[in-house]
């Protein structure tokens, strides 16, 4: 019986990426075209309270050493890979000027992944395969579901933990750990804070 030969893999292609419908998430990973669906609120909660978290003291430097540039999405090409981490951020040492492009070719120097359930194999292996080939020093995993923040520093190319914690902690979390970041805030809540 002869062997029936497979048609050679094809690599997506930006334009197909493009031409993905609003509401998904476009992503080229290994030269595979994946779209992931728009997050739910838990996710989007903690993507934007980490967000308002970390800018007011390391963007502005209000109550904080500044440094460093954060952008919500931000689409990333490394070669023919497109990544779109939840959060990035860029130390001024490296990106002096903010940026006016439609996207970046610097690596960040900090990314964070939330994760939901139809993102968070792929952002555990390949995307933080391909973070560390590209030189990403720190990537956090944000589960809001599991309420739990992990922290991972690229060391020699591999990726060390430098802590896992969850609930309602107070951290002093790498690279930010000039602010003690309250896990409480980043989880969501059906019902309003007080005041």
């Amino acid at each position: 019986m002869a062997e029936e030969k497979q048609p050679p893999h094809r690599e997506a292609t930006y334009e197909e990426l493009s031409a993905l419908p609003a509401h998904v998430v476009g992503e080229i990973l290994e030269g595979e075209l994946v779209a992931s669906p728009r997050p739910a609120s838990p996710h989007s909660a903690a993507s934007f309270a980490l967000a308002m978290e970390l800018g007011g003291p390391f963007q502005r430097g209000r109550g904080g050493p500044g440094g460093w540039w954060f952008f919500n999405e931000p689409e990333l090409h490394f070669g023919k890979n497109v990544l779109v981490p939840d959060l990035a951020g860029w130390r001024h040492s490296r990106m002096p000027v903010r940026s006016d492009v439609a996207h970046f070719t610097l690596a960040p120097d900090w990314v964070c992944e939330v994760l939901s359930p139809s993102t968070a194999r792929i952002d555990r292996t390949v995307k933080k395969r391909l973070y560390a080939r590209q030189g990403v020093e720190f990537v956090w995993l944000v589960d809001p579901v599991l309420r739990i923040l992990e922290v991972l520093q690229r060391h020699e190319g591999r990726w060390l933990e430098r802590g896992s914690w969850s609930g309602n902690a107070r951290v002093r979390a790498e690279p930010f750990e000039a602010l003690e970041l309250e896990l409480e805030a980043l989880w969501f809540s059906e019902s309003p804070e007080p005041g």
